[in-house]
């Protein structure tokens, strides 16, 4: 315990020499005054040792509270190099209240040959792989362009492939496992309009529109029939969402989430 505490002390000094960030969220729930508000405050920092170019952080809670050790919620840290021509980094995420474990993702990217690779893996007792996928990009032509990533999930023993084409303002997606194959066509109707329908092989649509209000300013609607109706609003930095549960034509509550993004 006492190395833990000494461990989190060391990084967050570190980090706290960056530029802090602040995020404001809106907790579910009923609340009195400003318990409602879940603030959380974020640094990050980065250097470079020999050939490894370093970044690091810490994700606190910036509620008052009188359990100091119950304030910090993450750590992380990234290391990146380049060999041979390919860009390989490792980041591990570790719960600040148990530091025995972590989350790690390992990607490498060869601009050359057009393919990244992803792992992702959990350490602790041991090291675990969750994941593995592949990406590998091919340019028909100037405007045409087809993405294939394969997926591994050992987690949930589960394997599908996603491929993408895009051909100037339209995007067709198809993702294809065992259990089922999804279609989703977007299409950029203007600079300010997009809309995107999704079918898939057990019968399900949906639709989603967005519409580009200013330069730093959108909302978009994502309609799921006998599901939900989920809203976005981005609005500079703040970001509202509204998700509303649909049954046949009736709609049950709402669940709001606003956040606002401040940096120092």
């Amino acid at each position: 315990m006492k190395f833990s505490a000494l461990v989190l002390a060391s990084v967050v000094g570190v980090a706290a020499a960056g530029k802090p960030h602040l995020s404001l969220s809106v907790r579910d729930g009923n609340f009195d005054g400003l318990d409602g508000l879940d603030p959380t405050l974020s640094w990050e920092n980065s250097a470079r040792s020999g050939d490894l170019d370093i970044s690091y952080g810490v994700e606190a809670s910036a509620r008052p509270t009188t359990d100091i050790a119950s304030l910090p919620r993450k750590i992380w840290g990234q290391a990146s190099t380049s060999s041979n021509g390919w860009g390989v980094s490792a980041r591990a995420d570790m719960d600040a209240q148990d530091l025995g474990n972590a989350d790690l993702q390992i990607d490498a990217n060869n601009d050359a040959n057009d393919l990244s690779l992803r792992l992702t893996a959990s350490a602790g007792n041991g090291f675990n792989v969750r994941s593995v996928e592949a990406t590998k990009g091919i340019d028909l032509d100037k405007n045409s362009r087809v993405t294939i990533r394969p997926r591994v999930d050992l987690e949930n023993d589960t394997r599908d492939v996603e491929v993408n084409y895009s051909n100037g303002n339209s995007n067709v997606r198809l993702c294809a496992s065992a259990d089922n194959q999804e279609v989703t066509w977007s299409q950029q109707l203007d600079g300010d309009n997009r809309v995107a329908p999704t079918v898939n092989s057990n019968g399900d649509i949906s639709v989603e529109y967005e519409r580009r209000l200013s330069d730093d300013s959108s909302l978009t609607a994502n309609l799921k029939p006998n599901q939900a109706l989920d809203l976005e609003w981005r609005d500079a930095a703040w970001t509202a969402n509204i998700n509303m549960p649909i049954d046949g034509a009736n709609i049950n509550g709402a669940n709001v989430n606003i956040k606002r993004d401040v940096s120092f």
